[in-house]
């Protein structure tokens, strides 16, 4: 189940942040497409997409449900994600494109330069007034057709994703131990986290818990929240107009003079910006680190892992802690990726594919995606979808996610079909506010060919000085200093004024 989770909670791909989470809406079952009515022949399309597991057999239970319930054939080219960035340029370089690619980064320079040569249809007159697609219009975030735009024309469908996403978890039977309340601050946050690192919560004898836990450079899934209370997630505008990257704003420097207190007191652990993903896991799920930023559906399987060394476990996320310059809920872009129709696919295609699109993007079908056919993939149980060894099986990250834009819901990265209904429903409750308080990157969604150019050159030094600023090796006096002479350079200046203008066609306007 666990290796079920790690691989069903993808929503459309990992690359754009986007892990497959489970679903919400109404239980899946089998049945036909949302289409009023459906063509006599199947449509055929073709699909480049990322594959995050084992490439599955196109003619197994669930995905032949799945194509005939869409009246579809569907020929794939599943590529391993970790080459698919590569496949991608080659692919738009050779000209060679299939009727739909898959776009993990809708920001990624070669996609844009191709979208500008040419090589995919505008969609703008087509989708229109929304009128004759209801469902991509509704099913979809708010914003999220205008952040789709390039030169102000629409040529991606987006493959919805979830705002609610990642959360500061904390382990409450250790604020219990320590009679400590919920941490509705960052500074009760950080006297949590040093009180049990000095405290030995798991009982021991050695002073070995970790108190914050990331994985990469800084803390990875963790940064945003931070950036989103210390500000650093609002727009800051050099003197001359310009928006400057949320990495270089003074918001981002005074988060990063706060690590550098907590690593003074010893609640970062010394090699924090070494350790990577698996090890991290590793570490929050045998009990020894008391937070850990990731995705909140994740917190009822590691508390199960936890109870097997340590059995008051229990593992929460906690609410929008104030800050000093906002709340620590980072919102997931609503998107992960989009699909892209080849021009050359004749003009009566497109609107079919669109009419798929169309048909596909409904909970019915997200449900689908996540629990596969009733009695075959899943069973009901208390109420929600269990799935059986078989949808262990076939339900994996390749599910129809991939090929489809899902229907946009808050439930898909918190609730954990492990878990009972009782302890999903809570904490789906608990979370919502989240949707009320934070906030999204802009960069996520908006780009800059100035920024691309340059950045590259400085990145890794950049990384270095925040790693040796947090650590003690320079001051922060020095640090800011280093900010500062970045922030003047000309080729940042000039990104910064495409950064604005960006800013101000796709967020700032609204739709």
């Amino acid at each position: 189940m666990c290796l079920l989770l790690s691989f069903s909670l993808v929503v459309a791909g990992c690359a754009g942040g986007g892990t497959k989470e489970n679903g919400g809406g109404s239980a899946a079952a089998g049945g036909t497409a949302s289409s009023a009515e459906s063509p006599s022949e199947p449509l055929s399309i073709q699909f480049i997409t990322p594959s995050y597991a084992d490439v599955p057999d196109m003619q197994n239970e669930y995905w032949s449900e799945w194509q005939q319930r869409t009246n579809t054939r569907l020929d794939v080219e599943w590529v391993p994600s970790g080459d698919y960035d590569t496949k991608f340029d080659l692919v738009l370089a050779s000209g060679g494109l299939p009727e739909v690619i898959v776009a993990t980064n809708v920001t990624r320079p070669t996609l844009l330069n191709a979208i500008r040569q040419g090589a995919f249809w505008d969609l703008t007159p087509l989708l229109g007034d929304f009128s004759e697609y209801p469902n991509l219009k509704n099913n979809s975030e708010a914003n999220v057709w205008n952040y789709m735009r390039v030169d102000g024309k629409i040529y991606g469908i987006p493959r919805n994703r979830p705002h609610i996403d990642v959360g500061l978890n904390i382990r409450k039977d250790w604020l219990d131990k320590f009679n400590l309340p919920i941490p509705t601050t960052l500074d009760e946050y950080a006297e949590a986290l040093r009180t049990f690192v000095k405290g030995d919560p798991d009982g021991n004898g050695k002073p070995d818990t970790i108190g914050l836990l990331g994985h990469g450079f800084l803390l990875a899934d963790g940064d945003g929240a931070f950036e989103a209370a210390f500000g650093a997630l609002d727009p800051v505008y050099d003197s001359e107009g310009g928006l400057i990257k949320d990495w270089l704003t003074p918001n981002y420097t005074e988060m990063v003079a706060w690590f550098r207190g907590l690593y003074a007191d010893g609640v970062l652990p010394k090699e924090f910006s070494a350790i990577k993903k698996t090890q991290a896991e590793e570490i929050f799920q045998t009990g020894r680190a008391a937070s850990y930023a990731r995705n909140i559906w994740r917190n009822y399987t590691w508390e199960t892992e936890i109870r097997k060394v340590q059995p008051e476990a229990e593992v929460i996320a906690l609410p929008p802690m104030q800050g000093p310059g906002g709340v620590s809920v980072n919102l997931a872009t609503p998107f992960s990726g989009a699909f892209f129709i080849s021009k050359q696919v004749p003009e009566e295609k497109v609107r079919e594919i669109l009419n798929f699109f169309e048909q596909t993007t409904t909970l019915e079908e997200t449900d689908y995606n996540y629990y596969g056919i009733e009695n075959v993939h899943h069973t009901i149980v208390d109420g929600q979808p269990q799935l059986t060894a078989l949808g262990i099986e076939q339900v994996t990250a390749n599910g129809t996610g991939a090929l489809f834009p899902l229907a946009y819901n808050n439930k898909m990265k918190v609730i954990n079909p492990a878990a009972p209904k009782a302890y999903n429903d809570a904490v789906l409750d608990s979370v919502q506010v989240f949707t009320e308080q934070g906030k999204i990157n802009a960069f996520s969604i908006i780009s800059s060919e100035k920024w691309t150019a340059a950045w590259p050159r400085f990145e890794a030094e950049w990384q270095s000085m925040v790693i040796k600023a947090i650590v003690g090796k320079i001051s922060m006096e020095e640090y800011a200093e280093y900010v500062a002479g970045l922030n003047e350079r000309p080729e940042f200046k000039e990104a910064y004024q495409e950064f604005a203008k960006a800013y101000q066609e796709k967020i700032a306007t609204g739709n």
